[in-house]
């Protein structure tokens, strides 16, 4: 089949490549490089068909010609299927294809073209739309055939470089990282796959002292649409090195590894507190002037929770990380709790670098072969809807204000949990500019996440707050948003997710998929 059939749909988790700003036009794409991944067709010669997935597709020469696993049904399908959300359970994907390398990854896009079946892709299974998921019931996602990426996972070394596999969740990647005695910069939920978090530039408790998760890649494996697989560095295929450093899933090819460069492990310094939501207005109020612009080794998060989770009422909680002296701890947070009341609850603790990152996971009483196991596993999964900020800008009285009303709105939701977490940027993630890599929102104060978990048929309320949240909150922060949560529902993605580098992800697009085989959602 021809890749100028546009009726093809591939639908990407965060595992891959979508899915002040640089006034600069845009440079011209370079000329791809190559190198076969497979003996696969090319596309150029395959056979074109026109059977419709409904009327029989061979799934099983696809089972003979990947050294993974295929399933279509069955208890193993059944646990194969399911994505970190437990509110895409009802998904009921065409199969599911356990990838074993890149030639399994060449073969399923192949297979794809071929017979016209949709794909999903997965790395890590958090994709906040159920994109994932392979066709869960309100996702706008037809049912799929999955291509899972999570045991593409081995770490292996060169000195200090780890290469590592794109479904590699983070709970074993730190452990394996600390046991060499190195660090890199992520996020801290246990089950979440290395590729999304890359891809889409990659936030977490290290940014600000290391910088995004993506500024350490200094190279990706990545399949393309023509089945070829791409050893991709700053000066092999530069184009579509530059878009795969913060510009989302699904969009450009499936990277299948990524080599890190690592830093010697810190230890870390960790913090935490909580004030009663009467002293909301302060603490927000004194954190958005302190915590962006605090010494670049300090990160910290604040998050304004109510529900039925915090029967006494909202709450507003801090907790960060430190990775100086444990003795300049003290003189960092003085800016802060010098500013507001007396938190209720204040404690500190002092860990590895493995260590603490096991223990922001949940981990910290789990076997690592045990925590990072995602469905089904040690880790309960949580039903949950999930949208986005970007802020460049403190909020006035008025915007917090707005914050706490929004807030107060979880009491007596039905919802379990349900408010933000704002994250502080600045430090490490300033050392680049807007337009070095397609993660724009280099000059941020923060990444703003709405959350609301909840039990039973509740969705439809989860998802109305958190987007009834980011709909008041826009006055005051824009429309940008962070791809990595993405969110179907948003005005002017492009511009949200990407800015001023929107226009030059659209022309690496033209020159790595050119007939568009790649087309999730909120495409370039």
């Amino acid at each position: 089949m021809s890749l100028t059939r546009r009726n093809l749909l591939v639908l990407g988790a965060g595992a891959v490549v979508a899915g002040g700003c640089s006034k600069a036009p845009a440079p011209a794409p370079s000329t791809p490089t190559t190198s076969p991944a497979a003996p696969v067709t090319p596309a150029a010669t395959r056979t074109a068909t026109s059977s419709p997935v409904s009327r029989g597709v061979p799934w099983a020469d696809l089972r003979r010609h990947v050294g993974g696993t295929l399933l279509q049904s069955g208890p193993a399908y059944d646990a194969a299927r399911l994505t970190e959300n437990p509110r895409y359970d009802n998904a009921r994907p065409l199969a599911v294809l356990t990838a074993s390398g890149p030639a399994d990854v060449a073969t399923a896009l192949a297979f794809a073209q071929d017979h016209a079946v949709p794909l999903s892709i997965r790395s890590g299974g958090h994709s906040y739309p159920g994109w994932s998921a392979g066709g869960a019931a309100g996702t706008g996602v037809p049912r799929s055939l999955v291509l899972d990426l999570r045991r593409l996972e081995d770490v292996t070394w060169s000195g200090t470089s780890a290469t590592i596999g794109t479904g590699a969740a983070l709970a074993p990647v730190y452990a394996a990282l600390a046991g060499r005695g190195r660090a890199i910069a992520g996020g801290s939920c246990a089950t979440v796959g290395l590729g999304g978090l890359t891809l889409g530039g990659g936030v977490g408790v290290l940014t600000r002292a290391l910088g995004l998760t993506c500024d350490a890649v200094t190279a990706m494996q990545v399949v393309t649409a023509d089945g070829h697989l791409r050893s991709v560095t700053a000066s092999q295929d530069p184009d579509l090195f530059w878009a795969l450093r913060g510009g989302g899933g699904g969009h450009l090819g499936v990277v299948t590894s990524f080599t890190f460069s690592t830093t010697a492990a810190p230890a870390l310094h960790t913090f935490y507190a909580s004030w009663p939501i009467q002293a909301a207005a302060q603490v927000i109020h004194a954190w958005q002037s302190w915590a962006p612009s605090a010494d670049a080794r300090l990160w910290s998060t604040l998050k304004v929770l109510g529900g039925a989770s915090h029967p006494s009422g909202p709450r507003i909680l801090l907790s960060g990380t430190w990775t100086g002296s444990g003795s300049a701890l003290p003189g960092q947070l003085a800016g802060l709790f010098g500013q507001v009341p007396p938190p209720s609850a204040r404690s500190t603790a002092s860990r590895t670098y493995g260590q603490a990152m096991a223990s922001y996971a949940g981990c910290a009483n789990i076997p690592t072969s045990r925590c990072h196991t995602g469905p089904g596993g040690a880790l309960d999964r949580e039903a949950f809807g999930a949208t986005s900020h970007v802020a460049y800008a403190p909020l006035s009285p008025a915007g917090i204000s707005t914050v706490l009303d929004q807030v107060h709105r979880a009491t007596g939701s039905g919802l379990k949990e349900a408010g933000l977490s704002m994250d502080a940027l600045g430090g490490r993630v300033r050392d680049l500019g807007p337009g070095d890599t397609a993660f724009v929102h280099r000059l941020a104060l923060m990444t703003v996440q709405y959350t609301a978990t909840f039990v039973g048929a509740r969705a439809a309320a989860g998802d109305s707050f958190v987007r009834g949240f980011r709909s008041a909150m826009t006055p005051y922060w824009g429309n940008h948003a962070y791809v990595n949560y993405a969110d179907p529902t948003l005005p002017d993605y492009r511009s949200a997710y990407f800015g001023a580098n929107a226009a030059r992800l659209a022309a690496v697009k033209k020159t790595y998929d050119p007939h568009g085989f790649f087309a999730q959602p909120q495409g370039y």
